[in-house]
C-alpha cells in the first residue's frame, strides 16, 4: 500500500472577493459612497441646523476609505503578479 502525495504544482484558488471583477466593483461603489459623503459634508456645513451632524458623512467617508484602500492594494498586487510571469 503506497501513499499518494499531493502534487505541489496546483493552481491557487482565490476566493470570490479576491477576483479582479469583485475588486473593481468594490472600488467603484466605495468611490460613489465617498462622493456621496463629500456632498453630505458640504450640505451639513452650509445649513446651520445640521452642523452637529457633520460627523455622520465624515464617518461614512472614513469607513468607505478603509474598505477602498485594501481593494486597491489587492488589485495592484494581482496586476503586478500577472506582469511578473
Amino acid at each position: 500500500m503506497s501513499l499518494e502525495s499531493k502534487p505541489m504544482f496546483r493552481k491557487v484558488i482565490y476566493p470570490f472577493y479576491d477576483s479582479d471583477t469583485a475588486c473593481i466593483v468594490i472600488i467603484i461603489l466605495m468611490l460613489l459612497i465617498i462622493m456621496f459623503s463629500i456632498a453630505g459634508i458640504s450640505v451639513a456645513r452650509e445649513v446651520p441646523q445640521y452642523n452637529g451632524y457633520v460627523w455622520v458623512p465624515v464617518v461614512l467617508a472614513i469607513m468607505s476609505s478603509i474598505i477602498l484602500l485594501p481593494a486597491v492594494i489587492r488589485l495592484i498586487k494581482h496586476y503586478l503578479a500577472r506582469l511578473s510571469h
